[in-house]
């Protein structure tokens, strides 16, 4: 049955408007977002195909494109539309009000949001001006499930092109792993004396996890 020839009371968008988004299940929820079933598959069906696809929520919010698209009646405009969901999620979960870093235990609060819950990784610099407040958070690099490149020349850049002060780096090992590896060491130490060399102050490089964080030492 098609979810428009379902009584109004039992459809997802007439539920959410007079009950709350609360009322919904998770797949009448993706099913909003699909906003149309497949080939003899309505939108309810397909969320709840696409999301014992990929395990469960988590798991969907892991997932790239290409493997949402392996699901029949998901093309590129579904997938667009699930992955943009889930990221602005993390980017408003990222949002901190004009917090000041003070220390790692801070960088982390920061940049953590931006980082947790991904399936490849990623590297995020976080800009502060002279009084330790965060004027800006950038990803400055996305790579596979287990390097990512951090481009010192670029990072110096997007500080100083902010008007920052001080800035820290962190980036993500989605192993669930928290040991640096001797690239991660190496962009620490370069990173250190190219701030120097421009009088910017490097503040720390942490690795992040879905539960934990390390700073990486000099």
């Amino acid at each position: 049955m098609r979810v428009k020839d379902m009584p109004a009371t039992d459809q997802p968008r007439e539920r959410l408007l007079s009950v709350g988004a609360t009322a919904l299940a998770d797949r009448e929820l993706l099913a909003l977002l699909l906003g149309s079933g497949g080939r003899g598959t309505n939108a309810v069906e397909l969320a709840s195909h696409l999301i014992a696809h990929c395990g469960d929520l988590r798991g969907l919010a892991r997932s790239d494109a290409h493997r949402l698209m392996t699901v029949p009646g998901i093309g590129p405009a579904k997938a667009a539309r699930i992955i943009a969901a889930f990221h602005l999620v993390r980017q408003a979960q990222a949002e901190p009000e004009r917090r000041r870093v003070t220390g790692s235990g801070d960088l982390a609060a920061v940049a953590s949001p931006l980082l947790r819950g991904l399936g490849h990784e990623r590297v995020v610099a976080v800009v502060c001006d002279s009084g330790g407040a965060v004027v800006r958070r950038a990803v400055v690099s996305e790579g596979g499930s287990d390097h990512a490149l951090a481009p010192v020349r670029e990072i110096i850049t997007t500080v100083l092109t902010s008007g920052g002060s001080s800035f820290g780096l962190a980036h993500n090992h989605p192993s669930g792993s928290l040991d640096p590896s001797p690239a991660d060491l190496d962009v620490t130490a370069r990173l250190r004396r190219a701030a120097e060399t421009v009088g910017l102050r490097f503040l720390d490089h942490l690795i992040v996890t879905d539960t934990a964080w390390r700073r990486i030492p000099d």
